[in-house]
């Protein structure tokens, strides 16, 4: 029997589905508890930045502007930046920290060690990447109703939405620290995908300002259909189109996540 035949049942033992029991629970609990010493600083580095730019792009482009899509132009960058920063929280969750915890630190290889499946650790960190996401929508929607906007019940509705948004990019940020060889490697994520995805989603300004061809480009990101749920809750409206958008955000989230499960046995069960 030659190693080819040997390997290609091995091959396929990655990517069987997912099995998953309740000691993910622990797992997720761990990474929380060890979050809680550094809480402030964690809160304050993931939403000093968009912060900043709603601020000084909502009051200072805004003063020249006026409204923008029925809302004052703070309101609307400001829906687009509590969106981002999911997205980017979750992505750097899901890249520099899980990394850490499965690389440097080898705390992956530990609990692994207890009886905790592969499939379980790689679930937490995935739970854990949407509920960081949460908490940075939850600071930044305070930040806004603070500031007079969002005052309506459905803007309660963006909390699970910034939660969704962590599931799809926490994934998208899981697959590549499957194939990272370190942390540099994530540069080409941010620079080649979630940049053009900030341009282009809607974040600073309506994507009907785009050419024809970039708005269908535009069409099929996550992050544009996350912000078209959440901007008509910042003004009180029911969203059209939501069983779509929260399909394609669904399948982004899942799709990606079964990648990254596949590829993190490949690495590590070997």
């Amino acid at each position: 029997m030659t190693s080819t035949s040997l390997s290609a049942p091995a091959r396929a033992k990655h990517w069987r589905p997912p099995s998953f029991s309740a000691r993910f629970v622990p797992v997720w609990r761990r990474n929380l508890l060890v979050w809680r010493k550094l809480a402030f600083a964690s809160v304050l580095g993931n939403i000093a930045d968009p912060l900043l730019y709603m601020l000084a792009l909502g009051y200072g482009i805004g003063a020249l502007i006026g409204d923008v899509g029925g809302m004052p132009y703070i309101a609307f960058i400001g829906t687009g930046m509590v969106c981002q920063s999911a997205m980017f929280t979750a992505s750097f969750e899901g890249m520099y920290s899980a990394f850490s915890r499965m690389h440097m630190q080898r705390t992956w290889d530990a609990i692994i060690n207890a009886p905790i499946a592969l499939d379980d650790v790689v679930l937490a960190e995935w739970i854990w990447c949407a509920t960081k996401a949460l908490m940075s929508t939850i600071a930044i929607l305070l930040v806004l109703m603070a500031l007079g906007y969002g005052r309506t019940p459905l803007a309660v509705a963006i909390l699970p939405i910034g939660f969704l948004i962590g599931l799809v990019f926490g994934a998208f940020g899981l697959l590549m620290n499957a194939l990272a060889p370190g942390y540099d490697f994530f540069t080409y994520f941010f620079t080649l995908v979630l940049t053009p995805m900030l341009l282009l989603s809607g974040v600073y300004f309506p994507v009907e300002q785009l050419p024809a061809w970039l708005q269908g480009i535009a069409g099929v990101l996550p992050l544009k259909h996350a912000i078209d749920l959440a901007r008509p809750l910042m003004l009180g409206r029911v969203p059209d189109g939501i069983a779509l958008h929260v399909a394609v955000l669904a399948a982004y989230a899942f799709a990606a996540f079964y990648v990254a499960l596949a590829l993190t046995r490949r690495r590590l069960l070997k």
